[in-house]
């Protein structure tokens, strides 16, 4: 069902039972397999008697003056397709005036200081624009819980904390990455790419897995070391001699780096596939590479512990793609 006005939108709202709950999946069209995949966690969560709701909007706000709006793909007949075949119930789908009936709104959500980082350097404003027409949506389609990806993983953490910070009556839920078989992430920008700009663009998902395969290969490292250093003090000589391992000694002098320095271990590993990349034709142009607490998006530096997040963008041709991965360091001694 294709909805086109709030009114319509607030009929449907009318349709559903007492404890029906409704869900809302925003997109910007042009679906694909992981907008699907939301869709379909959408329709899981609230069960066979609930609504999922479907938006489509390219909302102007969030790009800059010099970026694809103008060619952002718009498949909206082929998204209503994919909606309905995912579970949907209705595709809400306004034009920019029912959106913004006044023009560009003068009010609107700052994204503070996490929305200065990272993409928000590069892309000023842009959070703002974002989160703006998320609180519109948000109270246009008066959902109980709302999907989105993780691959915006900067764009899942600013919106949860602007409901938390707001107090919007909505359950946020993220959703992982989905990748095709050689591990790019799907991204509606896809469609831009050429054949060998493709072939270039693999090294985003291939830095991030190489961070995440030293993270383990260094963790695994450090717990074994920790494992057969011995006694600390005066001891320590007598007892390495003792139990005659060479590679104890190693593995000792190891747990410093393969603990403390473990960001930094994982943020070389991967700049060495993007410096690779660079090298290759057509070039891959780095934006950022950035190991993050991913609740605010400050660095993961020297010693951190807990959930991060390993996030990079580049532009591949005329492309500009992002992608990022979730991590976890433990504690160290």
């Amino acid at each position: 069902m294709l909805l086109d006005t709030a009114d319509a939108l607030h009929r449907l709202a009318r349709t559903g039972g007492p404890a029906a709950r409704r869900a809302v999946v925003m997109t910007m069209g042009a679906l694909h397999e992981g907008h699907a995949t939301l869709v379909r966690t959408a329709r899981e969560q609230v069960g066979p008697a609930g609504q999922v709701v479907v938006t489509v909007f390219v909302n102007p706000l969030q790009f800059g003056a010099n970026e694809d709006l103008d060619r952002y793909p718009r498949t909206l007949d082929d998204d209503l397709e994919i909606a309905e075949a995912a579970g949907a119930d209705a595709v809400f789908a306004p034009a920019v005036d029912e959106v913004y009936p006044g023009g560009d709104p003068q009010v609107r959500i700052t994204a503070g200081p996490m929305g200065g980082r990272l993409e928000g350097a590069t892309r000023p404003g842009h959070f703002d624009g974002m989160l703006t027409v998320v609180a519109k949506l948000l109270h246009l389609t008066r959902p109980d819980l709302a999907f989105f990806g993780q691959k915006d993983a900067q764009q899942l953490a600013l919106i949860r904390r602007m409901v938390t910070d707001l107090n919007f009556p909505v359950e946020v839920v993220g959703v992982p990455t989905v990748r095709e078989a050689d591990g790019l992430a799907l991204s509606s920008r896809n469609r831009y790419l050429s054949a060998k700009e493709r072939g270039t663009a693999l090294a985003l998902s291939r830095a991030l897995f190489a961070g995440r395969d030293r993270l383990a290969a260094q963790s695994a490292l450090r717990a074994r070391a920790e494992a057969q250093a011995p006694p600390a003090g005066d001891e320590r000589a007598t007892g390495l001699a003792r139990l005659g391992e060479i590679r104890a000694s190693a593995d000792a002098h190891a747990v410093a780096a393969a603990g403390a320095g473990l960001p930094e271990a994982v943020r070389a590993a991967a700049r060495h596939v993007l410096e690779e990349a660079g090298r290759h034709d057509p070039p891959l142009v780095l934006d950022y590479l950035a190991l993050v607490d991913p609740q605010d998006f400050t660095k993961a530096g020297h010693g951190f512990t807990g959930q991060a997040v390993l996030a990079v963008a580049a532009k591949v041709g005329a492309t500009r793609l992002i992608d990022n991965i979730p991590l976890e360091f433990g504690a160290q001694p």
